[in-house]
C-alpha cells in the first residue's frame, strides 16, 4: 500500500493540484468523465471536449514525461531528430551546426517570459532571470537588441533560442517586413533592431555602445522555426470590448507569407491566462484557434509563466513545465525536417546559367524595345 499523506499535506497537496488542473471545474468536464467510461461517439466531441481531453493528456504524462523529455534535449544535437527521406543520406542535409529557434509576437505577449521559464525548466536555474521583461523596464525603454539565448546552459547545447523585439499592433506590415528578414538574412545575437519612431539618445557615446554592442561579429543564425506567443487574455478581453484588431494582427503573423515558406503552421503558445476566469480561458483558446484555422491542440500550448511571480514551474504548476518542454521537443522535431540537400557544383552551375540567360533575355527585350522605337520615329519623319 501507498504511504499516505498527512491531512494537512494532502489538504495542501489537493489545492495546489486544483491550482494547476484549472479545467477540471469546466462545465463540460463531466461530460469527458463519460467518454473515459463509454465507447465515445465521436460526433458529440466538440471543441470544448478536444480541449479538455489535450489538457487531460498534459496532466497524465507531466509527472513522469517531464524528466524524459528533458533528457532528450540535454542529450539533442543539430540533427538528430532527421528521418531519412526521399533517398538522401544525412551527410547531403544542409544541417547548421545550432538550431535556431526564433520567438515572436506582439508587445507584452510575454515571449521574455517564457525565456525565463525554459531557463529554468530546461536548465535548472532556479528563478534567477536571464532575459528583462517589459514589466521591468521603463515605459520609454524597449528592448531594442534580439538576444541569442543558451536555455540549457550547455555548452554542447544543439539548439538555441532568439527573444526578439515585440512588435506593435498597429504595424503589422512594417513587424511583417523585419520578419521577413529574419527569415531571410539570419539573425546574430545583439542585433539592433530599429523601427520607425524609435527615439534614440542624442549622445554619442550611448549609439556608439548600441552600435558596439550589435556588432555583426556574432555569429549569423539562419531560423529553423519559429514559435509565435500570444497574449490570450489581452486578445480576449479585446474581443469582449468589440476590438478584434489585436486577433486580426495575429492571425497576419501567424499566416505571413514568410512564415508560410516552410509549409508547416508555427508552434502556437498562449501566455497569460490566468488572468481569466476558467470558461473564458478556454473560450478564448476556441476563438483564436478558429479564427486562425488551426486545430485546437495540435501545436497550442497554454502556458503561465509563473516565474513572473516567484513561484518553480515543476512544483507550482508541473502542466505549464511539461507543456513547454513538449513545445520545444515539437519545435525541433519540426525544424530537423525542413532541413534541405546541400547544394553541389552542378547545381550552383545551373543557378548561375539561369541567372546568365535571365540577364540576356532582358537585354535582347530591351534592343527589340529601343529599335522598335527607332523605326516608329523614321516612319513618322516619312
Amino acid at each position: 500500500m501507498k504511504d499516505q499523506l498527512p491531512i494537512a499535506d494532502e489538504d495542501e497537496h489537493n489545492s495546489s493540484e486544483a491550482a494547476w488542473c484549472w479545467w477540471r471545474s469546466a462545465a463540460k468536464f463531466e461530460e469527458l468523465a463519460k467518454f473515459k467510461l463509454e465507447m465515445p461517439n465521436l460526433s458529440k466531441i466538440t471543441p470544448r471536449i478536444k480541449v479538455l481531453r489535450e489538457m487531460e493528456r498534459l496532466a497524465l504524462i507531466a509527472p513522469e514525461g517531464l524528466d524524459e523529455l528533458r533528457h532528450k534535449l540535454l542529450a539533442y544535437r543539430s540533427g538528430d531528430f532527421w528521418m531519412p527521406t526521399g533517398g538522401i543520406r544525412k551527410e547531403e542535409m544542409d544541417i547548421p551546426p545550432v538550431v535556431t529557434l526564433l520567438l515572436v509576437g506582439f508587445h507584452n505577449s510575454g515571449k521574455s517570459s517564457l525565456v525565463n521559464l525554459m531557463y529554468s525548466v530546461l536548465g535548472r536555474s532556479g528563478l534567477i532571470p536571464f532575459a528583462q521583461t517589459s514589466s521591468e523596464n521603463a515605459a520609454n525603454q524597449k528592448t531594442l537588441f534580439l538576444e541569442e539565448h543558451n536555455v540549457l546552459r550547455s555548452m554542447r547545447s544543439g539548439f538555441c533560442v532568439y527573444d526578439t523585439r515585440g512588435f506593435e499592433y498597429d504595424r503589422v506590415d512594417e513587424s511583417l517586413e523585419e520578419l521577413s528578414e529574419w527569415i531571410t538574412d539570419g539573425v546574430h545575437h545583439n542585433q539592433l533592431c530599429l523601427r520607425s519612431g524609435d527615439r534614440l539618445s542624442s549622445s554619442k557615446d550611448e549609439l556608439g555602445i548600441n552600435f558596439l554592442r550589435s556588432s555583426s561579429q556574432f555569429a549569423n543564425r539562419r531560423v529553423n522555426y519559429v514559435m509565435v506567443v500570444a497574449n490570450v487574455a489581452e486578445i480576449y478581453k479585446a474581443l469582449k470590448a468589440s476590438d478584434s484588431n489585436p486577433l486580426e494582427a495575429l492571425r497576419q503573423l501567424f499566416c505571413s507569407p514568410a512564415l508560410r515558406k516552410r509549409n508547416e503552421d508555427p508552434i502556437l503558445i498562449l501566455t497569460h491566462g490566468d488572468k481569466l476566469s476558467m470558461e473564458d480561458r478556454i473560450d478564448g483558446r476556441l476563438k483564436i484557434c478558429e479564427y486562425l484555422g488551426i486545430m485546437e491542440t495540435t501545436g497550442v500550448y497554454d502556458i503561465v509563466c509563473i516565474t513572473e511571480y516567484g513561484l518553480l514551474a515543476e512544483e507550482f504548476d508541473p502542466i505549464s513545465a511539461y507543456a513547454l518542454t513538449e513545445a520545444v521537443y515539437r519545435a525541433l522535431l519540426m525544424s530537423d525536417r525542413s532541413h534541405l540537400p546541400k547544394r553541389r557544383i552542378w547545381d550552383w552551375a545551373v543557378l548561375v546559367l539561369s541567372f546568365f540567360m535571365c540577364c540576356l533575355g532582358a537585354f535582347f527585350a530591351f534592343l527589340a524595345h529601343f529599335f522598335n522605337k527607332l523605326g516608329q520615329r523614321d516612319k513618322l519623319k516619312l
